[in-house]
This record gives structure tokens, C-alpha cells and sequence, in this order.
């Protein structure tokens, strides 16, 4: 395989983090040979375990998003009964949980956990990236910060698609879809604490908003709450639901978020960039490739034989 300017770059980088020597260093280059340079013929023809091949996220992460995505849909399901108390479907349900003010306790104490797993996550990816800048192996291509590079990996994603190119870009450890997921879930849940809080401390935003738009602003944090909750309740349940566990590839779910693994079938084609610090950092990968491609070649000998 001959790697474009970017991926030697990615893998550069690896060997300099890690540390290889010369003997690992000439072993990686020798599998990277072996590889085609149709990207698509390599995940396409990879053993992956459904459950995931390599790791990909912490058991922090893992802990946030668990916590994040249940107390999301419990503050969805309680919230949205307490700002239409009125409709027919709202009441038997509020009785259900002992009548409407146990329904607000509920949905405030969801509330608090969901703050929480916030600060939690922004603590570990703060101490994280802050233990990775000492240890000077930090890269901004590997985290979920925006760059010049996800508009043209959507561009490239977009022509491979429409039919105009090969195969897709080579993305790095999180896609450009993902990074929109990320941040259009961060300022979701923003509006939500936001907004939510005027209900508890309006007195504490009256005093600090100028009077003459105090009520406009507690009005608009009235309306906003509810609906951004909608809003949110249906991008997770028909365009992140979908994209992630869903989609052809991924059904009928995606072990990730449980398991912090990624197939490799998944991170050979989405996250290409990811995988050649795979290829550096495991030896065992590169024995299973050398393996796949001493196979493929003995196949396709063989085929070339029986045609002739």
C-alpha cells in the first residue's frame, strides 16, 4: 500500500510516540507493503469479532454515555408529561409515578445526575488531553475537535456516495458525522441546563438579567425547554440511533458503547488513521495481516491456475 501524505504523517507520528525501534519500525513498513491499495478489498475481506477488536473508548466514557443517554430519555419521558399536564396522555402517566409534583422530584434528581456525567466527562477529557501534552503524545487529529480536514473528508465522503470516487477518505480516529453528533448533543444538553435552571433560580436570573429583559428571557427559556427536548428526543431516536446501531454494517447494534471496542472491519473503513496506530502499537495485528495477505496471495495463485 502506498500511503498518501497524510497517513505517513499518521504513522510517523505513531512509531515517534511509541517509541519503536528499528526491528519494529522495518516489521510495520513490511506489513504496510503487503496491503492493497484499494482500501475497500482490505475491510471488505478482515475477520471482526461483532463485539468489537480493538479498543476505542475508556471505561470512563463509557460510564458518561451510559449515564448520559438513560437519564436523557427518563428526563424526556418525565419532563414532557410535566409541560403538557393537561393533555389526555400525560395524566394517567404523571399518576403512574404518584401524581405530578413526585414527577418533578424525579425529573429534577435525573437532572443532577445528567450535570454530573457532564462535569465527569469534561474532567476526563480535560485531565486526559492535559496527561498527553506532558507525556507530549497529544494529537488534535485524534480528538473530537473540529478541523480544516472534516470538510474535506465530507466532500470525499460525499463524491464516494454520489459514485464520483473509489473509496472513502481516511478518517481519523472520530469522523466528521461523529464530531456533528458530539456537539449537537453538547449544545442540546447546554440549552437544556440552561433553560432548565431559570425554572429553579428565576429569582437568581432576575437579578443578574437587566429588567428590561428579564421576562423575555425567562420566556424564552420557558418555550425553549420543552422544545429543544423534543427536538433532541427525535435526532436520537431517527438520525444518531440509526447512524450508529442501525445502519447496514452496524445492525442490529453497535457493541461499542458497551463493550469501548470497534470491529475491524469498522475502524479500517471509517477510521483508517486510527488503524495504522493499531498496526504500530500491536504486534499481533500485524501477524494477522501478514497471515491475511500470505492467504489472499496463495488464493489468488490459485485461481490464476485453474484459469489457465
Amino acid at each position: 500500500m502506498k500511503l498518501t501524505k497524510e497517513a505517513r504523517a499518521v504513522l510517523d507520528t505513531a512509531k515517534r510516540h511509541n517509541r519503536v525501534n528499528q526491528e519494529e519500525a522495518l516489521d510495520i513498513e513490511e506489513v504496510i507493503a503487503l496491503l492493497p491499495d484499494d482500501r475497500s478489498m482490505l475491510y471488505k475481506n478482515v475477520d471482526s469479532n461483532p463485539v468489537g477488536d480493538f479498543y476505542r473508548y475508556s471505561i470512563h466514557i463509557r460510564i458518561q454515555h451510559l449515564l448520559i443517554f438513560s437519564t436523557f430519555l427518563l428526563l424526556a419521558f418525565t419532563g414532557l408529561p410535566i409541560h403538557y399536564n393537561n393533555a389526555f396522555w400525560a395524566q394517567p402517566f404523571n399518576s403512574l409515578l404518584g401524581g405530578l409534583d413526585v414527577t418533578r422530584v424525579i425529573h429534577r434528581t435525573l437532572a443532577v445526575t445528567m450535570i454530573f456525567a457532564m462535569v465527569y466527562h469534561f474532567l476526563t477529557i480535560g485531565l486526559g488531553s492535559l496527561a498527553k501534552l506532558r507525556a507530549r503524545t497529544f494529537e488534535y487529529g485524534r480528538t473530537v475537535l473540529p478541523g480544516m480536514k472534516d470538510i474535506r473528508d465530507f466532500k470525499e465522503d460525499m463524491l464516494f456516495f454520489s459514485g464520483q470516487r473509489g473509496i472513502r477518505p481516511e478518517m481519523d480516529k472520530f469522523m466528521y458525522k461523529q464530531k456533528i453528533h458530539y456537539f449537537a448533543a453538547g449544545f442540546g444538553n447546554t440549552v437544556m441546563v440552561l433553560s432548565g435552571s431559570t425554572f429553579l433560580f428565576p429569582d437568581f436570573w432576575a437579578s443578574i438579567m437587566p429588567v428590561e429583559m428579564a421576562s423575555h428571557f425567562q420566556e424564552m427559556m420557558r418555550l425553549s425547554h420543552p422544545h429543544e427536548a423534543l427536538l433532541a428526543l427525535l435526532v436520537v431516536a431517527f438520525w444518531h440511533w440509526y447512524n450508529v446501531h442501525l445502519a447496514p454494517g452496524r445492525f442490529p447494534m453497535q457493541w461499542t458503547y458497551l463493550t469501548g471496542k470497534i470491529t475491524r472491519e469498522h475502524q479500517i473503513e471509517e477510521h483508517f488513521l486510527e488503524y495504522l496506530r493499531c498496526i504500530v502499537t500491536l504486534p499481533e495485528e500485524r501477524r494477522y495481516l501478514r497471515k491475511l495477505m500470505g492467504n489472499k496471495k496463495s488464493q489468488d495463485n490459485d485461481l490464476h491456475e485453474n484459469r489457465a
